[in-house]
């Protein structure tokens, strides 16, 4: 398994960069920038629920 870079994570160098590693029961987030400060880890339905959240505000 690898850290994907997060799409929306173009542009400036000052510029917001997430990363997330897809597991098989989680989803690891963590910023690229800083990737030795740690991540978080999202169970699949807390984190369909924060996309969903997310998506709605656009």
């Amino acid at each position: 398994m690898a850290w994907t870079k997060s799409s929306h994570s173009e542009g400036a160098e000052h510029s917001n960069c997430v990363e997330v590693l897809l597991q098989p029961q989680a989803i690891a987030v963590r910023d690229s920038k800083a990737p030795a400060a740690g991540h978080l880890t999202l169970p699949n339905p807390a984190w369909a629920a924060l996309i969903t959240s997310l998506n709605a505000r656009e």
